[in-house]
């Protein structure tokens, strides 16, 4: 999952994107709101985490613009404004959570879990394809919920964006998008690699067909067992 954060201050900033990455996610981070905007319209993103007391153009401003051109990437609200008044503005902008500073590292994560859940429909952290079991807290995988499969971090990724859009076909660019940041240097079988190594996996530990390969459109994890 990708994230993209819009905070002026560095050590927030930098702070909020070190804990994401180290949870798993692909993240880019800008320190002011017109390039956020920016940002925004040129790739789509898992959730925005977007502060309001921003330099260049507010974060009311670019949360208007964003939902004005019809972008729904989910949004939380980052800011020092407490009043319930300045909570119900963001919510009425298009805002989808808010979080005061100072706020808790851990309150965060919880929250853009939700948001990245939310767009799929799906409710619980728990996603599973006959004896397939993905956490999405923690981020694993495990067979019969006995077996853990042993995952590096970008097939991990790879799976739950399979898995949060089962049924449906996933291009490879697409993959590419989510999967990784702009501090990523991709290369250009990347993708089809993680994919290999995840049937081969899978297909070890028992669970076999899961991930298969529409020709010329991309991949789809079967939706058949349910989730």
């Amino acid at each position: 999952m990708r994230i993209l954060i819009v905070e002026d201050s560095t050590n927030i900033r930098e702070s909020v994107a070190q804990a994401l990455r180290e949870a798993g996610y692909a993240v880019d981070a800008v320190g002011d709101g017109r390039q956020g905007f920016i940002y925004v319209q040129t790739t789509e993103y898992d959730v925005a985490i977007l502060d309001l007391g921003l330099p260049e153009m507010d974060g009311l401003t670019v949360l208007r613009r964003m939902r004005e051109k019809g972008i729904a990437t989910p949004v939380l609200v980052l800011t020092a404004r407490d009043a319930i008044d300045d909570r119900v503005l963001g919510l009425r902008s298009g805002a989808d959570d808010y979080l005061v500073k100072p706020f808790a590292l851990a309150e965060l994560l919880a929250r853009v879990a939700v948001l990245v859940r939310r767009p799929h429909g799906v409710r619980s952290s728990a996603l599973r394809f006959g004896p397939l079991s993905i956490d999405t807290v923690t981020r694993t995988a495990t067979v019969n919920d006995r077996a853990t499969l042993d995952l590096s971090p970008r097939e991990y990724r790879v799976l739950e964006y399979l898995a949060l859009r089962a049924g449906k076909p996933v291009t490879r660019m697409e993959l590419e998008d989510h999967v990784y940041d702009e501090r990523s240097q991709v290369m250009s079988n990347a993708i089809d690699s993680a994919i290999c190594a995840l049937r081969a996996k899978l297909d070890a530990a028992g669970c076999h067909d899961l991930i298969r390969t529409r020709r010329k459109v991309g991949y789809v994890l079967s939706s058949g067992a349910g989730r």
